[in-house]
């Protein structure tokens, strides 16, 4: 029996044996530079090629605000119609956010869809999604997306009769009242499944406190090499795509320090450049290993145009998700194809380290560097155990850092450091702590 989810995407797949023409459309604003507008669009080409879709025009346009009507002026809305018919393109997308009234006044004007950056980010989504959470967060994003867009066509049925980017979900055969009411039903079932699945995970997460290990999330720009980063550290082999968004679902590992202490790591779904509000709500429960990290590495491309760029972009939706206070080290990846601007980003930034997640280059410095970080957050806690209690000792050893022991007539005591589950299951061995 299919899902809802497989419903939504029966019919409306890209036939990928046929990619569709796409022309980019931006509109620079007051304070946009043409370097940043150009730069844009080119990571808007890169979404729109993993969707499945080629770029074969791009048209530009300097206002001083958006036209209410077709967002672009009426007169470069008719260029645009001439041009998307002398290269015979299938789609314009917009790189700018286009309201539910803007998108349907460039349909009726082109001839043809329209969509923006929003929609080709959650055609992507829907692409990779695969588990069943991933789906359900993917698919309430979509829904919320499409509701303020349901019109009315002919016989009062759905205008949304299209496959191609960004419409693989709209399902065009109900008349628009029974369609909204049907949607938001299915927008509070996804909402309390939702709930329902965080909710496990919160008790997973608690397991995983009272286990005493310090956890680790990797954050960053998509396609910056975070899950090669995990499989280098901890041969976990997840699934590596040199293509944006590749990982949607967190995948934690267990991973031994230098030192001998473990710790819990944990993959994260890439960001990007406005990622549409929607997508942040719907993922929150996944995003939400960031905000309740000990210590985040953010993964950052040195090869890429704008390095700066997608690291304050990162820390834009880490502060919509309440992560922008947890202790950072920032790791300038694939050094191997950029070692001069790793080298530079490296004395830019401070505290940072540079290394290969593909070559493995640079991994004991990692290593190291987030061993001390995670040490220096830790407590130090003297204890005294008796030596009967050898499983104490061996508690102690395995959930901490031990920084010295000493033999007296009965106990040992020992100076350890150690997370706070760690420390409150052990309470009655404490005598003294360093602050």
């Amino acid at each position: 029996m299919n899902t809802p989810y497989d419903e939504a995407l029966a019919g409306t797949l890209i036939d990928r044996t046929i990619r569709e023409k796409i022309v980019l459309v931006a509109v620079a604003l007051p304070g946009d530079t043409d370097e940043e507008v150009e730069a844009s669009l080119d990571e808007l080409a890169l979404l729109v090629d993993t969707a499945g879709a080629d770029e074969v025009a791009r048209l530009v346009q300097r206002r001083d605000a958006p036209d209410h009507t077709w967002y672009v002026g009426k007169g470069k809305a008719e260029e645009l119609k001439e041009l998307c018919l002398a290269v015979d393109s299938d789609t314009v997308v917009f790189d700018n956010e286009l309201a539910p009234a803007q998108q349907f006044n460039l349909e009726k004007l082109l001839g043809r869809t329209a969509i923006d950056r929003t929609a080709v980010i959650l055609d992507i989504f829907g692409q990779n999604a695969h588990t069943m959470e991933g789906k359900a967060q993917v698919e309430l994003a979509l829904l919320r997306y499409r509701l303020p867009r349901l019109r009315r066509g002919k016989n009062a049925k759905l205008s949304q009769q299209r496959g191609g980017v960004g419409g693989r979900f709209g399902s065009g055969e109900t008349k628009i009242e029974t369609d909204r009411r049907r949607i938001m039903r299915r927008i509070t079932k996804l909402e309390r499944e939702l709930a329902s699945l965080a909710d496990t995970r919160s008790l997973q997460r608690q397991g995983r406190q009272r286990s005493g290990l310090a956890s680790v999330a990797i954050v960053g720009y998509t396609n910056a090499g975070k899950s090669t980063l995990l499989n280098q550290l901890t041969q976990s082999g997840v699934l590596t795509e040199d293509r944006l968004f590749a990982t949607l679902d967190p995948t934690t590992r267990r991973l031994a320090l230098p030192g001998g202490e473990p710790v819990l790591l944990t993959d994260t779904v890439g960001f990007i450049s406005r990622l549409p509000h929607g997508l942040v709500e719907s993922f929150k429960g996944t995003l939400e290993v960031a905000a309740l990290a000990d210590y985040l590495v953010h993964v950052v491309d040195a090869s890429a145009v704008d390095p700066n760029g997608q690291m304050d972009a990162v820390r834009e939706v880490l502060r919509d998700i309440s992560a922008a206070d947890v202790p950072e080290l920032v790791v300038f990846n694939k050094a191997d194809l950029a070692p001069a601007a790793a080298k530079e980003l490296v004395e830019e930034h401070p505290g940072s380290i540079a290394v290969s997640a593909s070559t493995g280059a640079g991994m004991d410095l990692f290593l190291r560097t987030i061993g001390d970080r995670l040490r220096a957050l830790a407590v130090v806690y003297e204890l005294v155990v008796p030596y009967e209690r050898g499983d104490v000792l061996a508690s102690i050893h395995r959930e901490g850092e031990v920084v010295s022991t000493s033999e007296g007539e009965a106990a040992w005591t020992i100076r350890a450091r150690l997370s706070d589950p760690s420390a409150g299951r052990l309470d009655e061995f404490i005598t003294e702590t360093d602050l």
